[in-house]
């Protein structure tokens, strides 16, 4: 199997369709609720309709939601609010019906899949719909070493680009993507910093679950060291995601550049999907058309790889839960605006002006005639 090049995809994902675009913007233009009284709703009307080719837009009837989990050996540096190796308590909590995110799709019955791409843990543990892909167990220290070899990049980059065929391929029309990880907040801060040429101390946040100012100064020597390994490799995004991301980072990215491909909209959660994103837009500059920023959620890499994208935030509601929760919120905004486009009726035409009959002018001897009784 030769080495696969994620240039390629800049080749294969093209722009929504402008044209279908430009008709969804007249047909807005004739509703009968006046232009920019929904605000980002018409926007996110027209991009929908846009996506899916069609006008009016068609309902968001089949979303799903996917998360790619993974650990990430740097958080034995304790960098993370949780312990190292503790992504399979967020999966199985998610499976449990227990976490944020499995209320929230549970009442907004909202299908979840799990993909495990490198969880620290055995996989009898898990059911076999969850594990049976997985690229490796954990991932490197990437302060120290890399993440995965090229070969489990490779493998993390198809496993995304697989699960975003078998969606498409069975009808979902809009994905919300998140991550279950631990440390994944850490490699995300590192691919961000490196793709936008800045330092640790700029992208550095508090992560999901919180941290002190003692582990923030440990994330940031960690962010600084992973920065000097991945520097090197800038020139190859699939060296990048072996050296910086992990098996879960490469996964989405590949989901996300495979999802463009398919044309199948994706809205994106916090940081790691953002730094995931990223990458995949140095790859294929048109890809960020298929995507939607679902929330800010306060970690400053995130933001500045949005910027970056030129991805406005639909929420800034403050969520660092992660798991989806974020992008999940979101939806409703989306099925919203692809309702209005769709079933607001139109204006009534303005009725025709009844142009005036044409009068003859008087005949003054006429008049002079009548008056005298002439006939």
């Amino acid at each position: 199997m030769s080495r696969l090049n994620l240039d390629d995809f800049s080749d294969l994902i093209e722009r929504p369709d402008g044209a279908v675009r430009r008709d969804a913007e007249d047909r807005r233009e004739r509703l009968a609720v006046p232009p920019g009284a929904l605000g980002r709703l018409d926007e996110l009307g027209e991009w929908l309709t846009a996506a899916q080719g069609a006008v009016p837009v068609r309902p968001v009837e089949r979303p799903r939601v996917v998360l790619f989990a993974g650990d990430h050996q740097v958080a034995s540096l304790d960098v993370s609010g949780r312990p190292a190796g503790g992504a399979y308590a967020l999966v199985r909590s998610v499976l449990d019906g227990a976490s944020p995110l499995a209320v929230l799709a549970r009442r907004m019955d909202v299908p979840v899949r799990v993909v495990d791409a490198g969880l620290d843990c055995d996989p009898e543990l898990l059911p076999e719909d969850v594990v049976r892909r997985r690229v490796r167990r954990g991932g490197g220290r990437i302060d120290i070493e890399d993440a995965l070899t090229l070969e489990e990049a490779e493998q993390a980059v198809r496993l995304g680009m697989a699960v975003a065929d078998e969606e498409a391929d069975s009808g979902t029309d809009l994905v919300v993507l998140g991550d279950l990880s631990v440390g994944g907040t850490t490699a995300a801060a590192v691919l961000i910093a490196a793709l936008c040429g800045t330092d640790a101390s700029v992208v550095t946040g508090r992560g999901g679950a919180g941290i002190d100012d003692l582990a923030w100064m440990r994330k940031c020597a960690a962010v600084r060291d992973a920065l000097r390994r991945a520097r090197p490799v800038l020139g190859d995004q699939l060296e990048l995601l072996a050296a910086s991301g992990g098996a879960d980072l490469a996964a989405i990215t590949g989901f996300l550049l495979q999802s463009a491909v398919r044309r199948m909209p994706v809205i994106l959660d916090g940081v790691v999907s953002a730094a995931c994103a990223l990458v995949a837009q140095r790859a294929a500059f048109r890809a960020p058309d298929w995507w939607l920023a679902g929330q800010l959620s306060g970690e400053p890499a995130q933001a500045k790889a949005l910027d970056r994208m030129a991805l406005e935030p639909l929420l800034d509601q403050k969520v660092t839960v992660g798991e989806g929760v974020g992008a999940l919120l979101a939806l409703p905004l989306v099925q919203a605006a692809a309702a209005f486009a769709a079933e607001l009726p139109e204006r009534e035409p303005e009725p025709e002006a009844v142009p005036e009959a044409a009068v003859a002018p008087e005949d003054p001897g006429a008049v002079e005639k009548a008056e005298a009784g002439e006939g």
